[in-house]
């Protein structure tokens, strides 16, 4: 298998990451060490997630050098104010014992913290080195053009949820004007699309799952990156396994056309409305 590089602003991010939300302790540390023994080479966790210290932990199980793995992290909205984002990235750090991460992302937009000043503060982030390249996360077309003026580095790509069910095309248009690379979490939508009849289909003819059809389907669209998650060391390389094979435009077209109007599936109520988030 030859893995996908997505280039973005200066970054070199592989295209299939483990994420690990809702992966505790040493479910978590086990998740990991899998997923970098499976031949993952990119981890997403949050401080929100609670697990930095069992991802930590995993990295090290694994037994590669540190300039092998890209790490991701991110704060939460209520953290993103100058002062307390720089704190909130530190603590990521201790937490993950590491010196820096590759990247830092806002998790989400918050209507408390005008975008200038939160991304203000994640570029002090990057100028201290607490980590190489800076994003953001749950991010509207809108609020992308207002992030990328209001800085000074890079932004390398914008982490919101995307799955065949969901139309993103917005979103990514505004990423792919300014070079942004774009991070899909839930690209499997939650386990639902797993069951699609035409998934399904176009996986029996390659011999794959509906899971390995739709990952596929993400890191054959241009600068896109997914972040599936398992707890099962034997579907963490699963899902991995989605190199040696290729959708035909056709197929392509199918599986974008499963879009639906309620496609979405993460609309916390605290966040800022969906037409305005992501």
């Amino acid at each position: 298998m030859n893995p996908i590089i997505v280039e973005a602003n200066g970054a070199r991010i592989p295209a299939i990451g483990l994420g690990t939300w809702q992966l505790k302790d040493e479910t978590c540390v086990e998740a990991v060490r899998a997923g970098l023994a499976a031949g993952y080479r990119h981890v997403d966790t949050a401080a929100m997630y609670e697990n930095e210290e069992a991802v930590g932990e995993g990295l090290r199980a694994a037994g590669l050098g540190r300039d092998e793995v890209f790490v991701t992290t991110k704060v939460w909205h209520t953290e993103i104010a100058p002062g307390r984002l720089e704190r909130s990235a530190e603590a990521s750090l201790k937490r993950l014992r590491l010196d820096q991460v590759d990247l830092l992302l806002i998790h989400w937009p918050s209507p408390e913290v005008p975008v200038r000043e939160a991304v203000e503060a994640l570029v002090n982030a990057k100028r201290r080195g607490l980590a190489r390249h800076i994003g953001i996360s749950n991010f509207s077309a809108k609020l992308v053009e207002e992030a990328v003026a209001a800085s000074d580095e890079p932004l390398v790509t914008n982490q919101c949820e995307y799955h065949p069910y969901l139309n993103q095309d917005r979103v990514r248009a505004a990423c792919a004007r300014h070079g942004l690379s774009f991070t899909s979490y839930c690209p499997l939508g939650r386990g639902d699309l797993v069951n699609d009849a035409t998934v399904q289909e176009i996986g029996r003819t390659y011999g794959k799952t509906a899971a390995q059809v739709m990952l596929r389907w993400h890191v054959q669209q241009p600068g896109t990156i997914a972040i599936p998650r398992s707890s099962k060391p034997h579907r963490i390389a699963e899902n991995f396994a989605v190199f040696d094979f290729a959708l035909s435009d056709e197929e392509m077209r199918r599986i974008s056309g499963l879009a639906r109007p309620d496609g979405r599936m993460v609309a916390p109520d605290w966040a800022l409305p969906l037409d305005e988030a992501a």
